[in-house]
């Protein structure tokens, strides 16, 4: 690592702060931003723990620790619900705070998974954050029994009071905390089921959104520390690629520049502010050895892609034989489909602030994994995990890409060339871009068989894309099939008897990671868009096709059925107008949308209306439910219609919003949400479902105005003037 300075960095004193009773110090996230700015190592809500999970304070205020990341997913409120569900709290006296990493590392997994991802953060957590609810509830209760003398079982709670109806006493919450918090229980209590719920089930406004209003929620970006600096930081555009030699001069030059260091792939540079940081970069002029992969192309890689398509695979779902049925069949259509690399772009820039003591460390930032950050900075800095903090901060954005801990990393090395000065380092949405993950390129293929009759008898699938598991946990990845790569195609619903789903593990230089729904973002797209083809080969109604085929799945059926029901399929449309539908299972839920578009003769594409029917089993907040499916509908929106990453040189070619163009609120369409619940002990995730079938749903409906199939995303590329 090199080190070039102008003037000697500030070594002001570093403010040491006492831990927290809990033993994490985390950003309160209520306190104003002026407050968090002047302290910003406190932050717990005082009161008395009951648990891990949560403290009362003397006033009956519940404060709910959250080991989840709140991303605009609703976790902030969905979380507390599933403690205050069983707590019988008032809910308008309940606040949430991020859980502490460096806490559950403390007390042996506490918190249990931290990591948010994979629509689970409610399916992994529910049964154990009710069972801490219906604990203290039960603790609560003993404390009133122990106070009063009275049988416990002789108690009722209700809005953060415990009553003795036969005395006609009551204590709120806050009066029996203390006294709760020193009971045992001889055993947990039973939690309730679907069909007990008081609260479950509400509708019940967010937590977090009235901070996001006034402006006093903190992000990453907002986190300022005494005495701290900004690095701008920027890398090798070309994967694998590495900084030759860096002449500092320039950027030494610029007014508040303080160093410039080189780290790992890349350089960054010191400043007083994130501007003159930016611009002391802006000036550099780095010789970039761009490594064996400087001719990288997109084109190239999607081309080798779509040529392993025509052997075949290593099969990941098998029934019958594909192969005789389709030589045999009286008709057989084909079709190839292909999704481009994509970027996260997430709306609030990367960015990480760290503070590096002589007896801790505090790292900052918005992250679905505070985990592994923890774990990075013990192994960069050699410090004990127990000395590390990770203060969680909201996320602005980047669904996937905030799990990954290579910008933290990039952080604690310039931290750890720094010392005892905090340093806040942010990328720009270009440099991001250049240095991050994208999903992955596929190519897929789809031959199906009908009878004379027009029933498919085969259907046989092939597919080339990226293994995202393979990079960092190789040993789930068992005789080249990765689940994440063929989600949504191994698992297709459709009753056909003969069926061969295969699979081309690829490689590229390009990193991959998860992206908003994974895998099923670009099969559910081919899958469903070769369904509306095989309806036509079939000469059935697209609806009628699928409903012929789905008798074995009732839930999807229904699903299905409501989302047509709700959108009046069938009905008469202006001309240029037309409805397309689609659905797809991911994540343990079900979703079915229909899609009303118009194409203008001219081509111009508008999506106007989306009716989305969704079967995720219980609901823990409609509200948010309702949210996730309007924000699953924009973000797949966008990228059907004009989301792609090429590549071109060995570097990315759309590095920031104004060549990866988004839906405006002006372009937004109607969106409905509809529940088509299956209900028992089901729980399906919510993040992410809702997005597979909007891509099929538009390009289904624009091949009923334009007679064109859209068979590679985006939509854009595609010329779709008719008439």
């Amino acid at each position: 690592m090199k080190t070039h300075e102008a003037l000697p960095l500030s070594r002001r004193a570093f403010v040491k702060s006492t831990v927290a009773a809990s033993g994490g110090l985390m950003l309160t996230l209520a306190l104003p931003r002026a407050d968090a700015a002047l302290n910003p190592w406190t932050g717990h809500a005082a009161g008395t723990e009951i648990s891990a999970w949560l403290t009362i304070d003397p006033n009956s205020q519940v404060t709910i620790r959250v080991a989840q990341s709140e991303m605009g997913e609703g976790v902030f409120t969905a979380m507390p619900m599933l403690v205050a569900e069983e707590l019988d709290c008032d809910w308008s006296q309940v606040k949430a705070e991020y859980a502490s990493a460096n806490r559950s590392v403390r007390e042996n997994g506490v918190y249990r998974r931290m990591g948010t991802g994979g629509s689970g953060a409610v399916r992994r957590s529910r049964e154990y954050l009710q069972q801490a609810g219906a604990s203290a509830r039960e603790r609560l209760k003993a404390a009133a029994a122990a106070r009063w003398d009275v049988d416990v079982n002789t108690l009722r709670t209700d809005k953060g009071q415990v009553f003795h109806d036969a005395s006609g006493r009551s204590a709120a919450y806050g009066v029996l905390a203390a006294e709760a918090a020193a009971i045992t229980l001889a055993e947990e209590p039973a939690i309730r089921k679907a069909g007990e719920f008081k609260l479950l089930g509400t509708p019940l406004n967010r937590l977090d959104v009235p901070s996001k209003v006034d402006g006093s929620a903190t992000f990453g970006i907002d986190v300022k520390v005494p005495g701290m600096v900004y690095a701008a930081y920027d890398a090798c555009p070309v994967w694998g690629g590495a900084l030759a030699s860096l002449d500092p001069a320039p950027a030494l030059a610029v007014k508040g520049v303080k160093q410039v260091i080189e780290i790992e792939d890349g350089f960054a540079v010191i400043a007083d502010s994130y501007w003159q940081a930016r611009k002391g970069l802006d000036a550099l002029a780095p010789n970039w050895d761009l490594g064996e992969h400087a001719n990288a192309s997109s084109d190239a890689m999607r081309a080798e892609f779509k040529s392993d398509l025509d052997r075949r695979g290593v099969v990941a779902h098998e029934e019958g034989d594909a192969y005789a049925n389709l030589e045999s069949a009286e008709t057989v259509i084909e079709a190839d489909y292909d999704a481009p690399y994509l970027a996260h772009l997430a709306m609030e820039p990367v960015n990480c602030t760290v503070a590096i003591a002589e007896d801790r460390v505090d790292v900052w930032t918005g992250t679905q994994n505070p985990e592994s950050i923890l774990g990075a900075a013990a192994e960069i800095l050699g410090r004990a995990p127990e000395t590390i903090h990770v203060h969680n901060c909201f996320l602005g954005g980047g669904f996937g890409r905030r799990s990954m801990p290579d910008f933290a990393r990039r952080a604690l090395a310039i931290a750890k060339a720094l010392g005892p000065t905090p340093v806040k380092v942010l990328w720009s949405r270009e440099a991001d871009t250049r240095t991050g993950h994208f999903r992955p390129l596929a190519a897929l293929r789809f031959k199906a068989g009908f009878d004379a009759s027009g029933k498919p008898v085969a259907l046989l699938n092939r597919s080339a894309t990226h293994s995202i598991l393979a990079g960092f946990r190789p040993e789930v990845v068992q005789n080249g099939l990765d689940g994440s790569s063929t989600e949504g195609l191994e698992n297709q619903p459709y009753d056909i008897a003969h069926v061969s789903i295969e699979h081309h593990l690829k490689r590229t230089p390009v990193p991959v990671w998860f992206w908003r729904s994974v895998g099923s973002s670009q099969n559910g797209f081919a899958l469903e868009a070769f369904i509306d083809e095989m309806a036509e080969a079939a000469g059935q109604d697209p609806l009628a096709f699928r409903q012929g085929l789905l008798h074995k799945h009732p839930a999807m059926l229904n699903t299905l059925n409501m989302a047509a029901e709700k959108a009046s399929w069938g009905r008469p449309m202006a001309p240029g107008s037309a409805q397309g539908i689609a659905i797809h299972e991911s994540f343990g839920s079900i979703c079915a949308q229909v899609a009303e578009v118009a194409v203008t003769r001219s081509g111009e594409v508008r999506v106007e209306r989306v009716v989305t029917a969704i079967d995720c089993g219980n609901t823990v907040n409609p509200r948010t439910i309702a949210e996730q499916v309007e924000s699953s509908v924009i973000y797949g929106l966008s990228a059907a219609l004009w989301g792609r990453s090429d590549i071109e040189n060995g570097q990315v070619v759309q590095q920031n919003f104004d060549r990866n163009r988004v839906v405006k609120m002006a372009e937004a369409p109607a969106i409905e949400t509809h529940f088509s619940l299956s209900g028992g002990e089901h729980w399906g995730g919510i993040g992410e479902p809702a997005l597979p079938p909007t891509a099929p749903a538009v390009v289904n409906a624009i091949y009923r105005i334009t007679g064109r199939r859209i068979r590679a995303l985006p939509i854009a590329q595609h010329d779709l003037r008719w008439g």
